[in-house]
């Protein structure tokens, strides 16, 4: 089915904009430096397969085009947009991010649906997936991996009676589908910008579903930011793969947070937030087996590093 949603106007409305703080006033943030070009999008066909997940190394489906690059095997289900490689400074240390491609919207329910077979709260086809844990996410990937004929990032025993994955691993230099690293939504989420909100002085109304009581809303019904991503603040937050811990005041090569922890970072805010909770740069964390209907995930496809 087509998920793919245009912008409602160009993206030269969002070029060489000003942060701006909750109230609108302008605010400078950590500067970004991209490597690399602009980002593009990848365009599914209305085709849909169906596979079982799985907690390691994953077979081509017999349907898939072996010709095909990985991206485009992948676009049948996820529209992706490209993401250069990035060079960006938090305090006194600079992060470097490698090139990635991240889904155009937070995952769908009916996408959710398609891949994972059940949904807990059914709003629609176009809502964001909510209701998830940070392990129903990553199962997600795995099985979305599967569908597409790729490998599998997260490795695991197996899923103990409350939903946590038992001696999980993730795999980085898999080419396969996960969730962001904290890094890596944080360059998505700017998109080249240095200002505290990706919009600038722009009304923050008209890029984000935000400080509202009826819950989540279809996906990409406000403009996108200048990689044509929506919903990057606001509508559900997100969960990213990072253990939550103090960031390193040293120099980052693809930085994937701490070793272990007790919560799993959380970014963009959601739909019952206040503006300051959709800063580019704001943090929060939830414990991995959390639940809740402002929290949802986007999916990321690397060939590894």
């Amino acid at each position: 089915m087509k998920r793919r949603f245009f912008c409602l106007l160009t993206t030269s409305l969002l070029a060489f904009v000003f942060g701006c703080s909750a109230d609108g006033s302008a605010v400078e943030s950590d500067p970004i430096t991209p490597e690399g070009g602009g980002g593009g999008s990848y365009t599914k066909s209305s085709e849909s397969k169906v596979a079982e997940s799985s907690s390691s190394g994953a077979e081509a489906d017999s349907t898939q085009d072996s010709t095909a690059s990985p991206l485009q095997r992948l676009s049948e289900y996820l529209d992706m947009v490209e993401v250069p490689a990035m060079e960006f400074s938090k305090g006194s240390a600079k992060y470097r991010v490698s090139a990635f491609s991240i889904g155009e919207t937070e995952v769908t329910q009916g996408l959710y649906r398609e891949v994972m077979g059940e949904i807990e709260e059914w709003l629609g086809e176009n809502h964001p997936v909510f209701n998830v844990s940070w392990y129903d996410a990553a199962l997600f990937c795995n099985a979305l991996s599967k569908m597409a004929g790729l490998d599998t990032a997260y490795v695991y025993e197996s899923v103990d009676t409350k939903g946590s994955l038992t001696n999980l691993s993730v795999n980085y230099a898999a080419k396969a589908v996960r969730l962001p690293t904290e890094m890596e939504w944080e360059v998505a989420a700017r998109a080249g910008t240095t200002t505290t909100y990706y919009w600038g002085t722009e009304t923050a109304s008209k890029y984000a579903y935000y400080a509202q009581s009826k819950g989540p809303v279809e996906v990409a019904g406000y403009l996108p930011n200048a990689y044509g991503l929506y919903d990057m603040g606001g509508n559900v937050a997100e969960w990213t793969n990072d253990w939550y811990a103090a960031y390193p005041t040293t120099a980052q090569e693809n930085y994937t947070g701490a070793n272990s922890g007790d919560y799993k970072v959380v970014r963009g805010g959601g739909w019952p937030d206040k503006a300051p909770a959709l800063a580019s740069a704001e943090r929060d964390k939830e414990d991995p087996k959390y639940r809740s209907q402002k929290v949802g995930f986007r999916a990321v496809y690397s060939e590894g590093f």
